[in-house]
């Protein structure tokens, strides 16, 4: 976790570790992995709430394979906000989710077809290093956190993206 600034990692080493190794089709276990996805972002989401730090909301359909939720960056007291989607990989979780924002499609190079926001370099080695304890939270807090930190200021300052008030 060289590459997290001191808040990342503290956050991170407070989100609980999964312990179920079961993806969606594993119709037995998968239940019990997801309450766990589910009290791990519950606990994300409450250091964020308790340090100030509130970036996204989130959900999933009933069965927990497809999640969609709001994402938001402040930016020169600006607020900057894109819908964020995903769907558990079949493979899960032993291959981390693509998490998409899918109208930033095409605007930057740190980014795949779709809105999917690139993390091969930092996120995905980390993922696999800690697969099956990571989970959707994980992704969030070490995934797009970091990448929208560094993409998101730079696509404003370039006049890629503009706050919708100056649309």
């Amino acid at each position: 976790m060289g590459d997290w600034d001191a808040g990342t990692k503290s956050t991170v080493q407070k989100i609980p570790l999964l312990k179920t190794k079961a993806g969606p089709r594993d119709k037995e276990e998968w239940p019990k992995r997801l309450k766990e996805e589910y009290a791990a972002l519950i606990k994300y989401v409450q250091l964020n709430k308790g340090s100030d730090q509130d970036w996204f909301t989130i959900s999933s359909n009933k069965e927990g394979t497809h999640w969609s939720g709001k994402c938001w960056y402040i930016h020169n007291l600006l607020k900057y906000e894109f819908d964020l989607e995903f769907d558990i990989p079949v493979t899960y979780p032993m291959t981390s989710p693509e998490l998409q924002l899918p109208e930033l499609d095409g605007k930057t190079s740190k980014m795949y077809r779709g809105g999917k926001i690139c993390l091969s370099i930092h996120f995905k080695p980390l993922w696999a290093k800690n697969s099956p304890h990571f989970g959707v939270a994980h992704a969030l807090c070490l995934g797009l956190g970091p990448w929208m930190a560094a993409e998101i200021p730079h696509l404003i300052d370039s006049g890629i993206i503009s706050h919708k008030d100056k649309k």
